[in-house]
């Protein structure tokens, strides 16, 4: 049976996509992980994105779906899962993808709709969606392109070619690769960021994101009246009072 968990360790929020035998996306699971993403909090600092087992992240959209779907099903059909991961996307907290496995399609999709993305050795990513005859539909024609750059993500999704964890990390589609779990590895930067201030951090994802949209005159202007808002919060005097008294800070979000 196809399901999505929810787990909350020491402030960092666990999304695990079950769906055996490769955690497809199907609209169970696209239903289940927008209604998780819905309920995150305040109380959670960081979120951590993964597949069930050690074979498959998530291995693309349920093919099933495909046969009987004509344009304004398709449409609608891209629709609802770019709309699912704008929202991961749009999450304050820090979001980081797991790959533990095959991350192809709507996996890879998923993946690059989070911050960044650690991975195991044995990761394959990919967007193979031009062998079924059709293209990208949750974002990957625009995510990977502005990710790796236009060329690169053209390569690859005109190709349909899979990358190894060693390639998509040389072409900065994955930020890190572990020996070990890429769970315990989206756990330790997890462990790292949240010990920092929460405010800043989410200014820092809101300057670059919303900076990646606009002009650099436009971004340095949306930087600078960031770094003016966080200066006014009780968490920055914490900050700075740690360092002049060589202790470790305890920030409040305030």
């Amino acid at each position: 049976m196809a399901q999505v968990t929810w787990q909350l360790e020491n402030n960092i929020g666990i999304i695990t996509i079950d769906s055996p035998p490769v955690n497809a996306l199907n609209q169970e699971v696209l239903a289940q992980l927008s209604e998780i993403v819905d309920g995150i909090t305040d109380d959670v600092k960081a979120v951590i994105v993964t597949g069930a087992g050690e074979k498959a992240f998530v291995a693309g959209a349920d093919i099933k779906e495909f046969p009987q779907m004509k344009q304004q099903e398709g449409e609608a059909l891209c629709h609802n899962g770019q709309a699912i991961f704008n929202k991961i996307a749009a999450l304050k907290q820090p979001v980081i993808a797991a790959v533990n496995g095959f991350a192809l399609g709507g996996g890879l999709e998923l993946a690059l709709a989070c911050d960044f993305r650690v991975a195991s050795p044995k990761a394959k990513l990919g967007l193979p969606e031009v062998n079924l005859g059709v293209i990208p539909g949750y974002g990957g024609t625009q995510r990977l392109a502005r990710l790796i750059g236009p060329g690169k993500a053209k390569q690859l999704i005109f190709s349909a070619e899979m990358v190894t964890a060693e390639e998509a990390y040389r072409i900065g589609l994955v930020e890190s690769i572990t020996d070990g779990s890429a769970l315990d590895e989206a756990k330790a930067w997890a462990g790292k960021i949240i010990k920092r201030g929460p405010l800043a951090v989410q200014a820092a994802k809101q300057a670059v994101d919303k900076g990646l949209e606009m002009h650099l005159a436009d971004g340095l202007k949306l930087e600078a009246k960031l770094f003016g808002e966080i200066c006014g919060t009780e968490d920055k005097n914490e900050g700075v009072a740690a360092f002049f008294e060589k202790r470790e800070p305890v920030f409040r979000s305030k």
